[in-house]
């Protein structure tokens, strides 16, 4: 049977290889490409923003109407 390689080690080389991906792939894209890639990131991030506050308004208005 093999040795097991420890899980810090394990992530340690995959975030270096995730890193080594995202600058190769950079520099392989058109400005048009990093451009859309950017854009779809940013959407994503709002939407996320928006649930969030949604969901905290949500429970904000449980909580005012369970104290009524």
């Amino acid at each position: 049977m093999g040795k097991r390689v420890s899980q810090d080690l394990i992530r340690q080389v995959m975030a270096e290889l995730g890193s080594r991906g995202g600058k190769r792939s950079l520099e392989t894209m058109t400005p048009e490409e990093r451009s859309a890639r950017a854009k779809k990131a940013s959407l994503a991030a709002a939407k996320k923003r928006t649930a969030k506050r949604l969901a905290r308004e949500r429970q904000a208005k449980r909580n005012k109407n369970a104290g009524a």
